[in-house]
C-alpha cells in the first residue's frame, strides 16, 4: 500500500484544501493512505475520517506541531497536542498511542534538543525539500537506525502524492520504499500568500514574492533562512 505521509487542509494557516478534494484527487493518484497533519491541530484529519466511507482508504490523523526544536508530528492521534515544548509534545503524542515523526530536520530544526530514542520515523523525503536536504535527512535517520518516510508536504491539490511511501500493509506500518518528485516553487509561493492573506501580513507575502523572483534567476541564496543545529 502507498501513503503520502504528509498533507495539509485548510486547517492549516497556509492551505485551503478541502476534505472531499483531498481523498479524491489521493485516490485518482493510486493512494491507499494519507496522513494529515495540520499546523497545531487535529481538526483535518478528523474531518476526513469522518467523510472517508471507503475501507480500503485510510485516513491518519495527525498534526504537525511548531514546538521549541522545531516541527514534529504526531500521527494516530485522538486529541490535540497542547504543549508547544519538545519533549512535552512527544510526550502527549507516545501518551495517546501515536507516533512521532521528525520532518524536515534541516529545515528550522534545532536538532541538538531532540531525544532521537524517542522518534519513530524520520521524514528523509519531502517534496518542497532539495534533494541534498532530502539526503541529510536520510543520512540522520540511518545514522540513528529510525525507520524513513516520505511525504509531499501538500498545501495544494497539484502536490498530493509528490512524495510517497510503500508499505507492506497498515498493521505492520513499516515502510520498504519511498517515492520523491519535487514540488516546484510556484506551488511553494501560492501557499505562503496563502498563509499572508489568511494571516493579514504584507511581510510574509513581501518575502515570498523575493523568494520567488530570485528563484527564477537563478538566486540560490534565499533572503530568509531557517537554520539547524546537529
Amino acid at each position: 500500500m502507498t501513503i503520502d505521509f504528509h498533507v495539509h487542509t485548510h486547517n492549516s494557516y497556509d492551505s485551503l484544501m478541502k476534505p472531499e478534494k483531498i481523498i479524491r484527487i489521493a485516490k485518482s493518484r493510486g493512494l491507499n493512505g494519507i496522513v494529515i497533519c495540520d499546523h497545531n491541530t487535529i481538526k483535518g484529519g478528523i474531518e476526513l475520517s469522518k467523510i472517508n466511507k471507503d475501507k480500503n482508504f485510510h485516513i491518519i490523523v495527525g498534526a504537525e506541531i511548531a514546538t521549541d526544536a522545531g516541527d514534529i508530528t504526531g500521527i494516530f492521534l485522538t486529541k490535540e497536542i497542547n504543549s508547544r515544548k519538545v519533549d512535552e509534545v512527544i510526550n502527549e503524542i507516545k501518551k495517546q498511542g501515536g507516533k512521532v515523526i521528525l520532518n524536515h530536520p534541516y529545515k528550522g530544526h534545532d536538532l541538538s534538543k531532540i531525544d532521537f530514542t524517542k522518534i519513530d520515523f524520520i521524514e528523509g523525503y519531502n517534496s518542497r525539500l532539495n534533494p541534498s536536504d532530502n539526503q541529510r535527512a536520510v543520512m540522520l535517520a540511518k545514522k540513528y537506525n529510525i525507520p524513513i518516510i516520505a511525504g509531499s508536504d501538500a498545501h495544494l491539490y497539484s502536490e498530493i502524492g509528490n512524495c510517497k511511501t510503500e508499505m507492506n500493509n497498515i498493521k505492520d506500518f513499516v515502510p520498504v520504499n519511498y517515492h520523491y518528485k519535487p514540488s516546484k516553487q510556484r506551488y511553494i509561493t501560492i501557499s505562503q500568500y496563502i498563509k499572508a492573506f489568511k494571516r493579514r501580513s504584507f511581510s510574509v507575502f513581501f518575502s515570498a514574492s523575493i523568494i520567488y523572483f530570485k528563484s527564477i534567476l537563478g538566486i540560490k541564496k534565499p533572503i530568509l533562512k531557517t537554520t539547524s543545529k546537529g
